[in-house]
């Protein structure tokens, strides 16, 4: 199954359903249900607001589906969706619209750039 390794707290906020569009500089043809995976290396910037949280780092954590790609063409259309995305337009401007999200039991899993396959042993 396809994963997408993200940052703490960004895959948290994804799995609490406050984040709905996923920021990237890439696009992609992928659509459908992928997993989520908890980068080890989190953002601690954006880290301080969850420190109460022992949030998971290194696990895959989740599932959704990537419903569509939207590309934003301008910073006024970036920010009409700003409380989906939660994010500045230097993160990128592909939109991956989340759909179905769910928490699943935590795996150890190594993370990789970009959509990558994850292979139960």
């Amino acid at each position: 199954m396809k994963v997408l390794t993200l940052k703490q707290p960004w895959a948290e906020l994804i799995l609490l359903g406050k984040k709905t569009i996923e920021i990237r500089k890439w696009n992609t043809h992928f659509r459908g249900e992928f997993l989520i995976h908890s980068s080890k290396i989190p953002d601690k910037k954006n880290m301080k607001n969850f420190e109460s949280m022992k949030l998971l780092n290194g696990f895959i954590v989740g599932q959704a589906n990537l419903f569509d790609v939207k590309r934003y063409e301008n910073k006024k259309e970036f920010n009409k969706d700003k409380g989906k995305h939660l994010a500045t337009v230097k993160w990128g401007k592909y939109g991956f619209i989340l759909k179905n999200v769910k928490r699943i039991k935590p795996i150890p899993a190594k993370g990789q750039l970009n959509f990558w396959n994850y292979r139960e042993k």
